[in-house]
């Protein structure tokens, strides 16, 4: 006896869907993201700079400081290990600092967690490796021109508010309600020998053609600032302690927990994840979390 066409039909239909839809545990959409998340609030501001002017209070501009509390011109590894930090996780004793913004004499300061993303620079995320203790560095350039500032490797989308972007200066405006936006790429190749440098930048590289090259070949992760400043209206008193917009730049010193450093690189950057700080790809739910609910190695 013939089935009717309409029953052969949804068989095929049916056994098509079942065919189409992976398992749960074969299910592993393509890699668009390798990348964890450090979130970290302000400390403090101070005129001080452990990486250009060691030693020095008050020597350089000012600068708002994220992560560790207790970074001052005499900050070294050792000190910054020993102090605490205000990253959600807490064995990132690391120091980041940007030069402090204001609206004429007013800091312009945020309460809220920045997001400093640790990326693939390179093509081959999988050879990614973590910071050594220790490494420090400059990224960006205070003296660059508009231009300069536009068509560095480490430029992203300049300033941004509401909807205006790649403004290579600080924009005339912000709508009420925005904020006033900045992205900016670091270098991520390490020479594999120098913790610092005369000129505080030259150990490290920027990739080419998605590569390290031979006088870097280490590649470590890629550094993107993404710091948002809580300021609507008019921009023409915004300025940074280092001059114009165009003067953005901003400072790493690394003082992680080796481990906990490890277990993100390995599972979000290696591992091809967009995580969070705990190391948890929302997206991908069933790949895990590098950390416990502590922001700490299980």
């Amino acid at each position: 006896m013939k089935r009717p066409i309409t029953a052969v039909l949804s068989a095929a239909v049916l056994l098509g869907v079942a065919l189409a839809v992976p398992s749960a545990s074969t299910a592993d959409p393509a890699v668009t993201h390798h990348e964890f998340q450090a979130n970290c609030t302000i400390t403090h501001t101070a005129s001080d700079d452990p990486i250009v002017h060691p030693g020095h209070t008050g020597m350089s501009h000012n600068h708002t400081f994220m992560g560790n509390r207790t970074t001052n011109a005499y900050s070294t590894t050792e000190s910054l290990m020993a102090g605490t930090t205000s990253c959600r996780v807490p064995k990132d004793k690391s120091a980041y600092w940007v030069p402090t913004l204001t609206n004429g004499t007013t800091p312009i300061l945020s309460t809220w967690h920045q997001t400093l993303y640790y990326k693939s620079g390179i093509l081959d995320y999988a050879a990614v490796q973590p910071f050594p203790l220790g490494i420090r560095f400059v990224v960006g350039n205070m003296t660059a021109t508009k231009d300069e500032f536009r068509t560095a490797p480490g430029a992203v989308e300049g300033w941004e508010c509401g909807e205006s972007f790649h403004n290579w200066d600080f924009p005339a405006w912000c709508p009420a309600g925005t904020q006033l936006n900045i992205r900016y790429q670091a270098p991520s190749c390490w020479d594999g020998v120098h913790l610092d440098s005369a000129d505080h930048k030259s150990h490290m590289a920027y990739p080419v053609n998605g590569a390290c090259t031979a006088s870097h070949p280490v590649p470590v992760p890629m550094l993107e600032y993404k710091i948002a400043f809580p300021t609507d209206g008019n921009m023409a008193a915004v300025q940074l302690a280092s001059g114009r917009g165009y003067s953005w730049h901003y400072d790493f010193f690394n003082a992680w927990d080796p481990a906990t450093q490890a277990a993100l690189v390995d599972h979000c950057i290696n591992g091809g994840l967009q995580c969070d700080a705990r190391g948890f790809d929302l997206y991908k739910p069933g790949r895990g979390a590098a950390l416990n609910e502590n922001y700490e190695l299980p």
